[in-house]
């Protein structure tokens, strides 16, 4: 490798001067309401300011790529959190919302250079939702936070 390794995982994260959008979907209320108080909870505790964060709500998993992409057009954030979740049921539809969303929040990554930690939970059950809903939340504070401190050095 040549010259010195870029990265922020071996340092403490420290969001202090941070700016983070987060889209939460509300379907499956309970599980996402559990995700984003997990999330702003662990982003508090990186630093990032009350002020310092925009929570928005859309419908849904499908939704939310559009309004991370408003929030990305308005280039006022370090880096944005996509919260969702969806569950198996009996039709090919959770296939559908599970890769169309997916796709949607890599493309608004890419296309706006800029992190988005894809926190929309797929599970096959409502207990695999529960299981994840807290650790997944404050897991995707943590990406965020670390990749925008990695994409400030990178610049």
């Amino acid at each position: 490798m040549f010259g010195a390794e870029k990265g922020t995982a071996a340092r403490p994260l420290d969001g202090s001067r941070l700016h983070i959008g987060i889209v939460q979907a509300r379907f499956n209320e309970s599980i996402t309401n559990s995700l984003a108080s997990a999330c702003k909870a662990e982003l508090a505790a990186l630093g990032v300011p009350d002020n310092g964060i925009v929570h928005v709500l859309v419908p849904g998993a499908l939704e939310v790529p559009l309004a991370l992409q408003a929030l990305a057009e308005q280039d006022k954030f370090d880096a944005l959190i996509a919260l969702g979740c969806i569950i198996r049921g009996e039709t090919y539809h959770f296939e559908l919302v599970a890769n169309e969303s997916g796709a949607g929040v890599s493309r608004v990554a890419l296309d706006y250079q800029l992190p988005v930690a894809n926190a929309i939970i797929t599970t096959e059950n409502l207990d695999q939702a529960i299981a994840r809903q807290t650790d997944k939340g404050r897991d995707a504070a943590r990406v965020a936070v670390e990749m925008a401190n990695l994409l400030d050095e990178l610049a």
